[in-house]
This record gives structure tokens, sequence and C-alpha cells, in this order.
């Protein structure tokens, strides 16, 4: 038995069975197609097989949604077409769906997958990501294809913790009608890929995204708790100091060779200003702006005397620049040239 099986053991809190296992010689792969029966002869409690049975259909969903390198595509686009890019994928799945189907009528499946579904949708296509794929209770996104922004990682990582709390918010409706609740998790991963191939065939034509980076998301995912956004460290150096995080140290994930870190997405970072959220006191060197930088010294020595409009400064800024006048506008409202009397507000 490998190392990747005691360590999942262990992050399910399993970690008692972990020699049952190995005298049983079941390894990695095997997990995902133990079955209840296996489980028990194996010693495992009721709760425990539940437990288990969850997480190991969660990694075998995780398998499936990971692309494999040996599809043959049916329909392929010139070679040229396909494009070398960074991209952020968005992996999704919903928490507990074996034990879902087993407890609600086929119809009411259906209604609550759909608003699952619905709200993956909302959420990751208010930060103009792209749903490539619905399987089942899992949702393959996009951020930076087929359009690309520079804070994609970002936006991505905002689609994920909207689309936790959008899940939670669904549950007192649930509620009313059945007794179950719903819970995400979401990995995301941050990496070059060559995209733009077309392959498949009518309905389930599709732009292939060959790399690591879909394979890694697909992996987050499936060691997140649930209610929760894990990210690989590519994607929080991106996201930077706009989140909070907590590191979960580095992980063994399937597939991948090395070891990766990986953290958990807390919330939304507290900071005095988006400029101190994005920049993180790390600034850099004024190059070749000797005139500009004259000017606010000139003003600064005025505000020291308590004598300064610090609309001056803006103007001359602004037709140094050439600023259009909505971008005047934004830096300061017409009529709003604050007069300071022996005090400078910053």
């Amino acid at each position: 038995m490998t190392d990747r099986v005691t360590e999942w053991l262990e992050q399910l809190g399993l970690s008692q069975y972990v020699s049952r296992f190995a005298e049983n010689d079941i390894e990695f792969d095997l997990l995902s197609k133990l079955s209840s029966e296996d489980l028990r002869e194996l010693g495992l409690s009721v709760g425990h097989r539940r437990r288990f049975l969850d997480a190991a259909a969660a990694l075998g969903r995780s398998e499936a949604m990971a692309p494999s390198a040996a599809a043959v595509p049916s329909v392929r686009e010139r070679p040229e077409d396909a494009q070398r890019r960074q991209l952020t994928v968005m992996f999704c799945d919903l928490v507990g769906s074996t034990a879902l189907s087993q407890r609600l009528d086929a119809e009411d499946l259906r209604e609550l997958n759909r608003a699952y579904q619905d709200a993956c949708k909302v959420a990751i296509e208010r930060y103009e990501g792209y749903v490539a794929r619905y399987m089942g209770d899992g949702v393959l996104a996009y951020f930076g294809y087929p359009k690309a922004h520079e804070d994609d990682a970002e936006r991505a990582v905002r689609a994920g913790l909207e689309l936790v709390g959008a899940i939670s918010n669904l549950n007192p409706d649930i509620a009313s009608e059945t007794d179950v609740r719903l819970e995400v998790r979401v990995g995301v991963a941050t990496g070059e890929v060559v995209v733009g191939d077309l392959i498949g065939e009518g309905a389930s034509q599709e732009r292939a995204v060959v790399g690591e980076t879909p394979n890694l998301a697909a992996r987050l995912q499936g060691i997140a708790d649930p209610g929760s956004v894990v990210i690989a460290p590519r994607t929080r150096d991106l996201a930077g100091k706009r989140f909070d995080y907590r590191d979960l140290g580095e992980r063994t994930l399937a597939g991948i060779t090395e070891r990766v870190r990986a953290w958990r997405v807390v919330g939304e970072a507290s900071a005095d200003s988006r400029f101190e959220v994005r920049h993180g006191g790390e600034l850099t060197p004024l190059v070749g702006r000797e005139e500009e930088a004259a000017i606010l010294l000139r003003r600064w020595e005025l505000a020291k005397d308590g004598e300064v409009r610090i609309g001056d400064i803006v103007h001359r800024l602004a037709d140094r620049f050439e600023l259009s006048e909505e971008e005047r506008e934004e830096l300061l409202p017409s009529g709003k040239q604050t007069r300071f009397a022996n005090r400078v507000h910053w």
C-alpha cells in the first residue's frame, strides 16, 4: 500500500484502518471502487463506511473530470487554431450526491441539480468565467478563455466564494421540501495550457484544454472540505493579498508528480483601501517622473504652510497624463476641491 492511501485515510479521520487496507493490498486506484460490503469486511463501522463512500465518490468524479491524454478527438481544428495561454481552472462538486440520489425521488433530484447548476452558472458568469462542462453534479469552468482578464485568478476565487454562499442560500428553500442540506467543494488552479482544439461531435463538442492545470484543480477540489475553496500556489500568488488564506501544507495528489502546497480561501481580506489590497505595500520606484514628483513636493511645502488645494495637484497631474473628463471626475468630482487649513488628508 502506498503512502497516498495512508494520507487519504488520515485526512478522513480513518487512520485506524490503515493496517487493514495494507493487509488487503488496497492501492490508491482501488479506493473509488470499494463497495459498502468490501468496507464491512475491512471492519469499518456504518458511520465510517458512509464517510468513506462519500469521499471515494468525490474522488472518482475528480478522476472522471480530469482530462485524459489518451482521449482521441473525432473532430479537430487545424493545429494553428489552438493557443498556448495562462488559464485559471475551477472544479466544483456537490457534496454527498450519492446519498442524495438514494434519499430523493428522481424528479426532486433533477430539480435540485438544476438549482445547483443554475447557481454555479450565475456565480461563474458574474465574473466573466466560462462554464466548459456540466458532469452530473460536477462543474468545470475556465477563467481566461475565451475572454482573458489580467485578474482572472482573482475572479475565479471570488466566483468560488460566491458559489459556496449561493449554495448555502438555497438550503432554506430546499429544507422546506426535503430534509437535505447542500454543500459544495471548489478547487482552483492556474497555469499554462494549450486550449482551442475542437473535439467531439454534435452536442458534445467542446474546446479541449491540454496541460496539468485542469487535473490539479480537480485534485484540489477532492481535498477541499465541504463549503470551502482550495487553491493552488500560482493562483494564490496572483490573487495576492486580496483574500485571507489558511495554509493547508503540502499534499500528495493523484496524478501529480510532486507534492503540492494548497491554500484554503477564508474570505476577502480586510484593508484600509483597494490600493493597499492591490499593491500590498510593495510599490515600484518612480522612473522618469521627475516633473510630476516635483509638483507633489511643491504642493507638499504649501500644505505644510496650511495653504493648498488638492484639486490643483489632481488637475495638473491629469493634464500631464492626458486623462479624459470621466477619469478626472472620478479622481475629483467637480465642485469638491476641498481647501485645507493647517492639515492635509491623504
